[in-house]
């Protein structure tokens, strides 16, 4: 069997964006403009820009048999992510999010319906497929199906890949399976009951990854790569949205672990990347080229 590059297990969404001056109060009316529907969820955008730039890849996921869940599968079709993994359950909703952008806080609102189908199964996920790729991304979020999928891609000496946006059961055992677990601000600070993103990085490499990362958003990224501490603050960026930024964050770092660079500079291309992205709304319209990429940031 001929494999991808990179094989990922994931929510998949349809996003609907919209501007808005300012978060309104509670019972009142409030104006939006510029409404966007784009295909969201961290590990199809994650796929998404990995594909804009070269990658072969392919999603396991699920979605219901409603016209959102069409428009989720055309939308990655259409950028050339194979969909061959995401199961169609009949007679259940997709899941969808409406997301309030604040383009002056550079911050956003996100309501979201989750999927109301059964999540994928361990049996259900391509194991031989999986097996064939050169990379295993999952986002945890269906966790039976993942760690099923990172024991698979640890027995057939893939790397594992882990965005972890929230601290939920399972994921400290996803992390004990993973190569690179990188986790946002929120699941750090869960993770250790306090603002200690260095601390969080401890605990998590304590499990065994060989790197362990924390996003802070404008504040950069920490990460220990081995024994090495990697510091960095984020690119400057003038913010429409931030939606997606963590998606394509990890879709950045997964683009120099393929090309073989050094870990250091793949993070600073994932938080360029990233930085790009919140220039416009969603979190595909702003993916950048790599060409555009002017290179590691000096210290």
């Amino acid at each position: 069997m001929k494999g991808v590059d990179v094989f990922g297990l994931g929510q998949c969404s349809l996003d609907y964006l919209g501007k808005v001056a300012a978060y309104p109060a509670a019972d009142t009316k409030c104006e939006f403009d510029d409404l966007t529907i784009q295909g969201g969820g961290p590990v199809a955008t994650a796929l998404v820009a990995l594909t804009r730039w070269g990658a072969s890849t392919t999603l396991a996921g699920v979605v219901g048999d409603d016209p959102f869940g069409e428009r989720i599968l055309t939308s990655l079709r259409d950028e050339g992510v194979g969909t061959e993994g995401v199961i169609v359950r009949r007679g259940d909703a997709s899941q969808f999010a409406f997301i309030a952008a604040e383009p002056g806080q550079g911050r956003r609102t996100i309501f979201w319906r989750r999927p109301t189908g059964q999540e994928p199964a361990a049996d259900e996920i391509d194991l031989p497929r999986l097996r064939a790729a050169r990379l295993f991304l999952t986002d945890g979020l269906f966790i039976e199906a993942a760690l099923a999928g990172a024991k698979a891609a640890r027995e057939a000496g893939l790397p594992v890949v882990v965005d972890a946006g929230s601290l939920r059961e399972g994921m400290l055992e996803l992390a004990a399976l993973s190569d690179c677990f990188i986790a946002s601000e929120v699941f750090a600070r869960a993770l250790v009951g306090r603002d200690d993103p260095r601390a969080a990085c401890r605990r998590i490499a304590g499990l065994g990854p060989d790197l362990a990362a924390v996003t802070l958003g404008p504040k950069g990224h920490v990460a220990l790569a081995g024994k090495e501490w990697i510091e960095r603050p984020a690119y400057s960026a003038a913010a429409v949205d931030t939606t997606g930024c963590g998606d394509v964050f990890h879709a950045g770092f997964v683009h120099g672990l393929l090309a073989g660079w050094e870990t250091e500079q793949s993070l600073d291309f994932a938080s360029w990347a990233a930085s790009r992205v919140s220039l416009s709304l969603g979190g595909r319209a702003g993916i950048p080229s790599p060409a555009e990429y002017p290179g590691p940031a000096e210290e």
